[in-house]
């Protein structure tokens, strides 16, 4: 099998993904599909949406949900952090320290570290630039959720991100778009690529669970009236671009260009020499 071209690379991660935020944009923006859905689920006899009040889906479905997301952004900085140490020690095998940690077993912990430091540097890259663009994209449309609108019984007027976006300065004090609690579900994405890099037989496995749970995420928080519809699918193309950026970055296009497939020979000691050199 051959590498995808370059070409074909560019319209599958961003051709179609742009077609798919038109689309989005089209259906839900402009032709209002969200207040449609919105409007079969929220009761007007007694003015919430289901789930709203509900305490323990709350939990489930946005508090202890995060520690998805969160753990594994832990993991890749204390992974990142780890794997500076091996190569300072690796020179030094007869060190009273070196010899301490191959006798409680860690020395193997930071010599995977250290072979593996690009990948969890990408994770953490990848979390911090979709962090930062949602954040971003927050604070400067301004947009409030539908219970605090006047058309589920708030006190705020809604207005389109289109229509308040501000690119230099806060536009107001609404936090609602794009869908903040779906992007930590997407925000898993990261692992595709990494997944992607090396050719992993399940990487679209992988895929699939990155955006289910991402939507899965959103779609809880439409039920509860914190989130339209379009909000899920608007933190997901933006992940997935920001994500995409960093890896392209880290990986480069032709190392993610490669099919799905068991790793050619030679290719796991390339990767694994590459790392090390890296390392060192």
């Amino acid at each position: 099998m051959q590498a995808i071209s370059r070409e074909a690379f560019y319209r599958v991660n961003v051709g179609y993904v742009l077609l798919f935020a038109l689309a989005v944009f089209v259906l839900f923006d402009l032709a209002d599909l969200d207040h449609l859905f919105s409007d079969l689920l929220y009761d007007p006899v007694t003015g919430v949406f289901p789930l709203e009040h509900n305490t323990l889906f709350e939990k489930i479905t946005h508090k202890w949900a995060r520690v998805i997301p969160d753990w594994t952004g832990e993991i890749a900085i204390i992974g990142s952090l780890l794997s500076f140490i091996w190569p300072r020690l690796a020179p030094h095998p007869q060190s009273r320290v070196t010899t301490a940690l191959e006798a409680a077993r860690i020395a193997p912990v930071l010599r995977f570290t250290t072979r593996y430091r690009r990948d969890f540097l990408f994770v953490v890259l990848a979390f911090s630039l979709s962090t930062g663009v949602i954040h971003y994209l927050k604070s400067h449309t301004g947009v409030y959720c539908p219970v605090e609108t006047t058309l589920y019984g708030g006190k705020e007027i809604r207005v389109e991100w289109f229509h308040n976006f501000s690119l230099w300065q806060k536009a107001g004090p609404g936090r609602c778009w794009p869908g903040g609690h779906a992007s930590g579900g997407f925000s898993m994405l990261a692992l595709y690529f990494i997944a992607r890099r090396y050719r992993w037989q399940h990487t679209r496995k992988v895929l699939m669970g990155a955006l289910l749970l991402g939507f899965v995420f959103g779609t809880t928080r439409v039920l509860q009236g914190w989130h339209f519809m379009s909000h899920t699918f608007w933190s997901g193309i933006f992940v997935w671009l920001s994500t995409l950026m960093v890896a392209l970055a880290l990986y480069g296009r032709e190392r993610l260009s490669q099919p799905l497939a068991a790793p050619l020979p030679g290719v796991a000691e390339y990767t694994h020499a590459g790392c090390d050199k890296m390392a060192h």
